[in-house]
């Protein structure tokens, strides 16, 4: 056999392009999917499927013909049943970090209306918890306040968390741009935490911040604090510009934290 018959064998650089091209495609996808009910789904499809190839393998001819039946129809009745998932993960899509790049000045005009609204608050002594919503969904704690829909701003942060106000007990959740719910329950961390100066506020954030990917602000009713949780980890002693920076995403929690500034101290 000639070297021509196995040349199809050796990979041209358009097929290793096509080859990272895709890796890099399903890689994404598995990021995008992360931490969400989406990735639940493929991972039942892929089990399925599993199913389905040992049943074609050792000839189960009735369990093969029911999972076909399944997977010719099973398609339609997902748009069906997961099409809040489906919905949620376009909208994720458009939120996403490749498509943020065209509207840079969107996110950094957020971070400027949270920073202003928290230091509105800090110095006033407000307590305030606000949950910035990052790849996770937060539609699942929507239901526990009242939803809304208003272009985020410092004045209507502050006016929200004004004492005895209707919607000021609870968390403020944002998507993008837009304030989309208020007096919101927050599910409350379910580690021990050993710093008995952190409140109910400071517990939620947590919660929150271990079970998605949200970074969620804080200010101390008691202390007049701001802190921020993400990823499990409570930075304290905030000022304005270091929130700003954390929204915008110019610093990482763990290097916006000023002097004196420590983390909630977390036992597992």
């Amino acid at each position: 056999m000639s070297l021509e018959h196995l040349r199809f064998l050796i990979p041209g650089w358009r097929d290793l392009l096509e080859i990272i091209i895709v890796a890099f495609v399903i890689y994404q996808i598995l990021l995008f999917l992360a931490g969400t009910r989406a990735l639940q789904i493929l991972v039942g499809l892929f089990v399925l499927g599993l199913a389905y190839f040992a049943a074609l393998v050792f000839k189960f001819s009735m369990i093969a013909t029911l999972l076909g039946v399944v997977f010719t129809y099973g398609a339609f009745a997902a748009v069906v049943v997961f099409q809040p998932e489906l919905r949620h993960a376009l909208a994720r899509l458009g939120r996403s970090r490749m498509l943020r790049l065209f509207t840079p000045n969107s996110a950094s005009a957020v971070a400027e209306e949270i920073a202003d609204a928290v230091e509105r608050l800090s110095r006033t002594g407000t307590g305030a918890i606000i949950a910035v919503e990052q790849d996770v969904s937060l539609d699942d704690y929507l239901e526990s306040g009242t939803a809304m829909r208003a272009t985020v701003s410092a004045d209507l942060l502050t006016t929200v968390f004004t004492p005895y106000s209707p919607l000021h007990d609870g968390a403020v959740l944002i998507r993008g741009d837009q304030m989309i719910g208020a007096a919101c329950v927050l599910p409350l961390t379910q580690f021990p935490v050993t710093d008995r100066s952190l409140g109910t506020r400071h517990r939620a954030a947590l919660g929150l911040s271990e079970e998605t990917d949200a970074r969620v602000i804080v200010v101390s009713e008691e202390t007049a604090q701001i802190s921020v949780a993400f990823r499990g980890l409570l930075t304290r002693g905030l000022t304005r510009e270091q929130v700003r920076d954390l929204l915008s995403g110019q610093a990482e929690p763990a290097l916006a934290a000023g002097p004196g500034a420590r983390q909630g101290e977390l036992t597992p």
